[in-house]
């Protein structure tokens, strides 16, 4: 079974923090999609903020800074990202809880969801061409994973400026700027309903069969 909860501009620290709970309360499979968030800055846990996060745009434009319980690079999300989260217990699936196989395994449920020609994924991203419209962060407990997915409906060049080049990049990024190696989903779909559409759809259609809708108050943990 997977049980579904759909958030409407949820806070992602909010998002991250039921994440969390359900990986350690839950033996249920979960998907979350969320429509946005407010404007926060979302590192992974390892990373530093020296190397990362221009403090002098900060500074002078504040907003939230926060660390997600999993690993995955710097991220600036707001109202325009759109979030996809799996959570799956290891029996789930017939692959090894490793992070290649959940990322390819993620990469196949998008391909068939969005129908884009030329999405994929190159090293840990979803890529439209050789653009970026999907970072990706994992956590693999015991007994269950997650793949946690930040799509850029849409996003903003002064958002952009918070984040510093950082030293390690992508091959594929080869160099450049963030505003020229990401692209919009927005320019692919009607809509971002109808973008969550595939993804509700795809989802019913998965080998567990089984596909349970709740609402934002499910507490079925």
């Amino acid at each position: 079974m997977i049980r579904l909860i759909q958030l409407d501009q949820e806070p992602i620290e909010k998002q991250l923090a039921q994440e969390k709970q359900l990986m350690e309360q839950s033996t249920s499979n979960w998907c979350l999609i969320n429509t946005g968030s407010i404007p926060t800055i979302v590192m992974g846990i390892s990373g530093k903020e020296e190397e990362l996060i221009d403090k002098t745009h900060l500074t002078n434009h504040p907003i939230p800074l926060i660390r997600r319980f999993s690993g995955g690079g710097t991220v600036v999300v707001d109202e325009n990202t759109l979030f996809v989260t799996f959570i799956f217990q290891k029996e789930a699936h017939p692959f090894p809880a490793y992070p290649e196989p959940i990322m390819r395994w993620g990469a196949t449920f998008y391909e068939k969801a969005f129908d884009l020609p030329h999405f994929g994924l190159r090293e840990n991203d979803y890529v439209i061409g050789d653009k970026k419209c999907g970072g990706n962060a994992q956590y693999i407990r015991k007994t269950c994973w997650l793949l946690h997915t930040s799509f850029l409906w849409d996003f903003t060049e002064h958002n952009m400026r918070y984040l510093l080049h950082p030293k390690k990049t992508p091959q594929y990024r080869a160099g450049r700027a963030h505003t020229e190696f990401l692209c919009r989903l927005k320019d692919h779909f009607p809509s971002k309903e109808e973008c969550i559409a595939r993804i509700t759809r795809t989802l019913q259609s998965t080998p567990l069969a089984i596909y349970d809708r709740c609402g934002q108050d499910c507490k079925t943990l």
